[in-house]
């Protein structure tokens, strides 16, 4: 077992193709790696350690900077399939021959990207609040990117708006991970930059557009995935997640209730008992 955790897991940085990429591993020393893909201008801060520590109970946990992200250099490309090739550039430099992976959002974008473009790199996959290719935007909030980009840093009131429902309960719980996700005093991640920003702007209207058959590329993720999402996600509306379980071949899907984009934030002890279930034991479909 490691002896670091969240909170004191040192950055380290590896380099490949001239990109200085950073990254956090702590956990287990056995046991397929678990890739946590982080969501729009987030950084390795921006993870809930509820969460992370929570899963590196029983696996090698590894939060990933993209190219330009933060503490990592070079610049963030503009397409989730580029920015899905600088992750598997990353697994590689790593020597690992295989990782879970699980998306976040945009990192939900990536994570499917990196799966149609180096299935062999993946064995599972999970995809949170997010959307398959020219999904849905019907019941997406009116002012969710003024919202997103209206602060250098975003604050409280931003997530509180952007990840979770208006209802006290939720609103309580959207506190309460704040306060954890600033657990870390030392070696923290710088904030990401306009130039990132801009980058995950074009990336996720990208991928708005369609290829070819809408959802045909789903059927070719063979990769067992779990889908999450709140039941009312005002970022990526919810039903996003129900079209990503219908065509997936190989596709689980949990809504959690009373929750919107930041979920598995709600409900850290909950989501993690879900994933930890589905990554060690063997598919109910296949």
């Amino acid at each position: 077992m490691s002896q670091y955790s969240h909170v004191t897991a040192p950055t380290r940085y590896v380099e490949a193709d001239g990109i200085r990429y950073a990254y956090r591993w702590f956990g287990t020393d056995a046991g397929t790696p678990l890739l946590f893909l982080q969501h729009f201008r987030g950084g390795l801060d921006h993870w809930d350690p509820a969460v992370t520590d929570g899963l590196a109970v029983n696996r090698p946990v590894i939060l990933f900077n993209n190219a330009g992200i933060a503490s990592s250099s070079g610049e963030t490309p503009d397409t989730m399939d580029a920015l899905a090739d600088h992750a598997a550039t990353f697994v590689n430099a790593l020597g690992l021959a295989q990782v879970d992976v699980l998306g976040l959002s945009l990192g939900g974008g990536v994570a499917q990207a990196l799966t149609l473009r180096h299935p062999g790199l993946v064995r599972r996959l999970i995809i949170v609040g997010f959307r398959p290719r020219a999904g849905e935007d019907e019941g997406t909030g009116p002012n969710i990117i003024e919202v997103a980009t209206r602060h250098e840093v975003p604050t409280l009131e931003d997530f509180l708006y952007l990840f979770f429902e208006p209802s006290e309960s939720s609103q309580a719980a959207g506190r309460a991970f704040w306060q954890r996700r600033h657990r870390r005093t030392m070696d923290l991640d710088p904030p990401t930059s306009q130039q990132t920003m801009k980058a995950q702007l074009a990336a996720g209207m990208e991928w708005r557009e369609r290829r070819g058959e809408r959802y045909a590329e789903l059927k070719r993720i063979a990769q067992p995935t779990l889908v999450v999402n709140g039941n009312h996600d005002v970022m990526v509306p919810t039903i996003n997640s129900y079209v990503l379980a219908q065509h997936l071949p190989n596709a689980e899907l949990i809504v959690y209730p009373d929750s919107g984009h930041g979920a598995l934030f709600q409900y850290p002890d909950l989501f993690v008992s879900h994933v930890a279930r589905f990554l060690d034991t063997e598919p109910a479909f296949s």
